[in-house]
């Protein structure tokens, strides 16, 4: 299944949620591997993360970037 960009972004918007990092670039081995938005609510946080490249099975076709992607989550920061 795969995750249409569009609806994510027209759903993330219905949450009302205030944005604390806009659209930056995030990267691997220096290069541009995707771009990331960080919303907040509070003490909550929801980072809206792309794969440059990724197709629609990211994993895939760009497995190290979804790994850097997924390896910073604990660091709560927004790739």
């Amino acid at each position: 299944m795969t995750i249409p960009y569009v609806g994510t972004l027209a759903w993330i918007e219905t949450l009302n949620l205030t944005i604390s990092e806009d659209w930056q670039a995030w990267f691997v081995d220096g290069q541009v591997a995707g771009y990331a938005t960080l919303y907040s609510s509070g003490e909550a946080y929801l980072t809206y993360a792309t794969v440059k490249g990724g197709g629609h099975t990211a994993p895939e076709y760009k497995p190290k970037e979804c790994f850097a992607m997924i390896d910073r989550i604990p660091d709560n920061t927004s790739c």
